[in-house]
């Protein structure tokens, strides 16, 4: 856990002393919580003092007198003794009625840092982008990656093997899920958690919203993550189960609902002839894999849209930008990006065959740009030829080996 904290803290880090507000979002409530704190005492390792350190927990009863923007107003400004610049840490912000006009009010009158946590959608619902328009930095904080999970469970004295992937690549990496050791127990965990996020996140801010129409088709979009989105075949899905018609702009306000709830994400695709990004999506990932596992009928392992989902979390949480690469007569997995340089990633379960390896290291035969090509697999032996680079998955995962970029 130390190893992903330090990734996210290298990249707050630039961004303490700025007045830029640093928003600290994403599903995992705990995750964002212990990263504020350790940001907290690393600025008293560098001689803060904690006496210019307001750190306040919103879902604290002992501040449920901090109703709204101005209760927060006079919160804050009663603890502010001198000129000197102060660090504010509110956490789950999304409790304060009216938050964005106190948040605004700070960085405009006092000599603060601001950081603040929200769960899901509710900072990125549309007040805070327009009252704050350039004002905010978001960093997204997502369920334990595979490094992180061998370090929970070694931190636990809990047994670590190879094997436990299999475990983490059906079940995913919410850290509460680790608590449950039977499959009946670790389902339903998932599925009530699910649904807690639809029901706080999405359903109590759509009004009217139909919760079972939805429940489908998202249920229908984790189900396929990875695979090329098609509205239209989602239309035909719900309209063959229910008997019923769905338009497509409903699909696409679910979709953005579920964007904004950190249910998926939505991967861009990236012309690799033209070198730019396309404007359309048309592939989505689950922000964690056990929200797609409780949605599919059978788990297969051959699957490669799992391991694809696994190293597209990956690389975002090492910071790279992520898209997906089209070439005039086919696509490579991701094209990833990070500090103005890039790589290109081909994912397979197996090199099993000739057929198999043609495929994968066969995609990258009409690419002439010079960036480093990876094919990923969970094959031990090296199969590395004609300059691209074959890396095992697990030892990626692990940071025993890494990318190139250029």
């Amino acid at each position: 856990m130390k190893l992903k904290r330090e990734l996210y803290l290298q990249q707050l880090r630039p961004f303490y002393e700025s007045d830029i507000i640093k928003v600290i979002t994403g599903v995992r409530r705990a995750g964002k919580s212990v990263l504020l704190k350790t940001i907290t005492e690393e600025l008293v390792a560098n001689g803060i003092e904690d006496s210019h350190i307001i750190y306040i927990n919103l879902e604290d009863m002992d501040y449920e007198y901090i109703q709204n923007a101005s209760d927060l107003n006079k919160e804050i400004k009663a603890r502010i003794r001198d000129e000197d610049k102060y660090y504010i840490f509110l956490d789950e912000i999304q409790h304060i009625t009216d938050f964005e006009k106190a948040l605004a009010s700070f960085r405009a009158t006092l000599n603060v840092s601001l950081f603040v946590t929200g769960s899901n959608s509710t900072l990125l619902s549309g007040e805070l982008a327009t009252l704050l328009t350039g004002r905010t930095v978001e960093f997204e904080i997502l369920p334990f990656s595979f490094s992180e999970l061998k370090e929970y469970l070694e931190i636990n004295n809990k047994p670590f093997s190879e094997d436990v992937f299999f475990d983490y690549l059906k079940w995913g990496g919410f850290p509460l899920r680790f608590d449950y050791a039977d499959e009946t127990a670790i389902r339903r965990y998932l599925g009530n958690l699910y649904e807690s996020i639809v029901n706080r996140d999405i359903i109590k801010k759509s009004g009217n919203m139909d919760k079972k129409q939805f429940m489908d088709i998202s249920l229908y979009i984790l189900a396929n993550a990875g695979k090329e989105f098609s509205a239209d075949n989602i239309c035909t899905y719900y309209e063959h189960q229910n008997n019923k018609p769905i338009a497509r702009r409903t699909i696409y306000n679910y979709l953005d609902k579920m964007k904004k709830a950190y249910l998926i994400h939505g991967v861009p695709r990236y012309n690799i002839i033209g070198k730019a990004a396309l404007k359309n999506r048309e592939k989505y990932y689950a922000v964690d894999l056990g929200f797609r596992t409780i949605n599919t009928n059978t788990i297969n392992f051959e699957d490669t849209f799992f391991l694809e989902n696994i190293i597209y979390n990956e690389l975002l949480t090492r910071g790279y930008n992520v898209f997906t690469g089209k070439t005039y007569k086919g696509e490579i997995d991701f094209v990833a990006i990070k500090d103005g340089k890039k790589c290109f990633i081909q994912v397979s379960y197996l090199l099993a065959s000739a057929e198999t390896i043609k495929r994968e290291f066969g995609a990258y035969d009409k690419i002439t740009d010079a960036s480093p090509k990876y094919v990923l697999s969970l094959d031990k032996i090296d199969m590395s030829q004609n300059g691209i680079v074959h890396m095992n998955i697990i030892d990626f995962l692990l940071h025993k080996k890494d990318l190139m970029l250029t």
